[in-house]
């Protein structure tokens, strides 16, 4: 997949750089032509010599000193790219790309390149986890940036966390995953929903879940990758707006419901990543309930349930969230509901819960077959059902049904 590929190889000044050698000897082996850029800072734990010997390839250091045959180096580079990876990228790196600053060689083809970039951060864990390079990731993952969250293990200052650069199997197979990406969906219109409702209670208070949104908006990043029209309904989340989806922001079931129900009348496919509520406040207060006796108590009715609501020839996607019996509860729901496909998780499992970036799931099919995939990032859970929807999409369904759990 790699063979007669150019991948522009940025390296950073970080204590993993050491590994990028490894990198671009393992891209090199598969075939791909490697052109490596390192910042001034890189030099100082790795030599360019090193990643010359490894690739066959001059290497860039300098954006003043023309080290290969490219004519506006930078820019030659830019547009002879089927993708640009940097590892490891370092906080400082991250928050100049996400500021347009273009000062070194590496910072001009991030701005200059239209091929995929995939950002791979390594740091010290508190330096990840603070809050300025939480947000200059999210900038960069709302630009369309692939980003390869880093690792948890020991770090170089001897403690353990999460910050360590990826396996080098890994960041290849997600170069593979970018570079290989069909536009299957192109033409289709999907609708995706995220995150969890919020039913008033009185104008201070309402009723919701611990949904993060993170899923939703996983899978609706990723059907525009893949070429879809989409439309993201969103409840209440921290996420800022995907690039290139067209969001509508809701808070109630109701306005969910409503939401969800007009966009479908045009839509193939519905994915319902959301955690709407399944009951809400029979009342809402006109004024804050003061608080004074020792117990206040809710009426609580029936809120209305989605995918039950949406008709038509469209292919409904449910996503189910257990503490337990997951597949007898989640097979209850896919006949209830009429839908094409579910996808269970146990929320008490670890990495597959609330507020974290990856995810275990169930796939559980219209045929009755059930598929376990293994603990992946949400962006790579989202890519596997995906996968599911373009073949669904397809009426192919029920003749590979048989064949789906090993993919």
């Amino acid at each position: 997949m790699l063979k007669n590929k150019t991948v522009v190889l940025g390296i950073t000044g970080g204590i993993a750089a050491y590994k990028a050698a490894d990198i671009a000897s393992k891209l090199t082996q598969a075939g791909a032509r490697v052109e490596t850029v390192m910042t001034e800072s890189a030099t100082k734990f790795i030599t360019a010599l090193t990643l010359r010997n490894v690739t066959g390839r001059p290497v860039v250091t300098d954006m003043y000193e023309l080290a290969s045959e490219y004519n506006e180096e930078h820019i030659a580079l830019a547009e002879a790219a089927d993708a640009v990876l940097i590892a490891p990228a370092t906080a400082n790196t991250i928050a100049k790309l996400a500021a347009g600053i273009a000062d070194n060689m590496l910072g001009c083809v991030v701005l200059a390149t239209k091929a995929p970039v995939i950002i791979a951060p390594a740091m010290n864990d508190i330096m990840y986890e603070n809050s300025v390079t939480q947000e200059n990731l999210a900038k960069l993952k709302a630009r369309g940036f692939t980003i390869i969250e880093p690792e948890y293990g020991r770090l170089a200052s001897g403690k353990m966390g999460r910050g360590r650069l990826p396996e080098t199997s890994r960041i290849i197979e997600v170069i593979e995953t970018v570079i290989g990406k069909k536009k299957d969906l192109k033409g289709k219109r999907i609708v995706v929903t995220a995150g969890g409702t919020r039913e008033a209670i009185d104008p201070v208070r309402h009723i919701g879940n611990r949904s993060s949104g993170k899923m939703g908006y996983a899978l609706a990043e990723a059907a525009r990758d893949r070429g879809a029209r989409v439309t993201l309904i969103a409840a209440p989340t921290s996420l800022p707006d995907p690039a290139g989806v067209e969001t509508t922001h809701i808070e109630s079931v109701e306005q969910m419901n409503k939401a969800v129900v007009k966009a479908c009348a045009k839509a193939d496919a519905l994915i319902m990543a959301a955690a709407p509520a399944d009951y809400r406040p029979a009342n809402t207060a006109d004024q804050k309930i003061k608080k004074g006796a020792e117990k206040l108590t809710l009426e609580m009715v029936k809120a209305p349930d989605i995918l039950s609501e949406v008709k038509g020839d469209i292919l409904k996607i449910g996503f189910s969230a257990e503490t337990e019996n997951l597949i007898e509860n989640t097979k209850k729901k896919l006949q209830n509901k009429n839908c094409d496909l579910f996808v269970a998780n146990d929320v008490t499992a670890a990495g597959s819960g609330f507020d974290v970036d990856t995810n275990k799931v169930t796939l559980i099919y219209k045929s009755g077959k059930v598929e376990d995939l293994p603990l992946m990032s949400k962006r790579e859970v989202a890519d596997r059902v995906l996968d599911r929807v373009v073949r669904l999409l397809a009426g192919r369904y029920e003749n590979v049904a048989d064949r789906w759990c090993e993919v």
